[in-house]
């Protein structure tokens, strides 16, 4: 039986410049193209569990400006239940992206109607036993923290991705059942030092899931190329990464998120739903922009038996 994925965060505006390099602090360096393109960490997660096949809401909102008619017209275009999603009076949210010629990016987000995202965002929202509550850091804490108090009361089951960072309060993380960091995430969240001589390498990630480092029921670390490493139910798992050219990482990591938990509501093993998103967030980067970018279900279904031919 399908479940539906509820996604809880931010919509945002991107302004993505094309550079040669990054530039160094009071440097100029030229750029090939600036394009606007729908994204925001919210967005870009329901965008890619619906384009993976889930029946998605978007709990969120967006200013009564340009850019907030755009952002709901695209997201309305992906048939994404937009019941939740606000019109609130200002700016909608925007983020500065630099992509270099290498596919790697620096973000810079201006929060804009993302902050209006309050608790009584979720008043009346109803979840059920065994929907995805998908989350991230784009919108209040406060909104988090309601949101998993909520999905645990409702048998919901949840994924939290701690990006951009923030401290989030152990019990909370324990009432998270998928926490979903990056390398460096992990280190915050474990309080581990890392450094240019100590860095957090796949091993040592192994090592500290083994040892039980984190909160939540089930941890997942993504390594970008190199894959993912997780913990299930106290088994540290190691899922490969697929080669592929990169051309902008943006909106990788929501492109997880998004398969991760559309495969979970469709009903897959989480280590086979780990592969899934995985494959998936190898496709994103194919290709310029965020919320653009997500793959379809066929996309990933067909690249997934494509690598196991190879």
């Amino acid at each position: 039986m399908l479940s539906r994925v509820v996604v809880v965060g931010s919509v945002n505006m991107d302004v993505l410049t094309r550079c040669v390099r990054m530039p160094r602090p009071g440097e100029t360096v030229p750029g090939s193209s600036v394009s606007l393109l729908p994204g925001g960490k919210g967005a870009n997660q329901a965008v890619a569990a619906r384009r993976a096949g889930a029946a998605t809401s978007m709990v969120g909102a967006v200013g009564d400006d340009d850019f907030g008619r755009i952002l709901r017209d695209f997201l309305d275009s992906e048939h994404l239940d937009l019941g939740r999603l606000a019109a609130v009076p200002g700016a909608s949210g925007t983020a500065v992206i630099l992509v270099d010629g290498s596919g790697e990016n620096a973000i810079t987000i201006v929060p804009g109607a993302n902050d209006r995202v309050l608790p009584n965002s979720l008043d009346g929202l109803p979840l059920a036993p065994g929907e995805i509550l998908l989350l991230q850091d784009e919108i209040p804490e406060t909104t988090n923290i309601a949101a998993v108090a909520r999905a645990r009361a409702a048998g919901a089951v949840t994924v939290l991705n701690l990006a951009p960072y923030r401290p989030t309060p152990p019990e909370v993380l324990r009432d998270v059942d998928y926490l979903v960091v990056n390398e460096t995430e992990f280190a915050n969240v474990t309080g581990v030092e890392t450094n240019p001589v100590v860095a957090m390498t796949s091993d040592r990630v192994a090592g500290l899931l083994a040892d039980g480092a984190g909160v939540a029921r089930h941890v997942v670390v993504t390594l970008g190329a190199e894959g993912l490493l997780a913990r299930l139910d106290g088994t540290v798992l190691r899922v490969p990464g697929f080669p592929v050219t990169a051309v902008d990482t943006t909106g990788a990591g929501d492109c997880f998120c998004g398969a991760f938990g559309a495969a979970l509501a469709r009903g897959d093993h989480p280590e086979q739903a780990l592969r899934y998103a995985s494959a998936a967030a190898a496709l994103s980067v194919r290709s310029h922009g965020a919320g653009p970018s997500m793959p379809t279900d066929g996309d990933i279904n067909h690249f997934l038996g494509s690598a196991s031919a190879r």
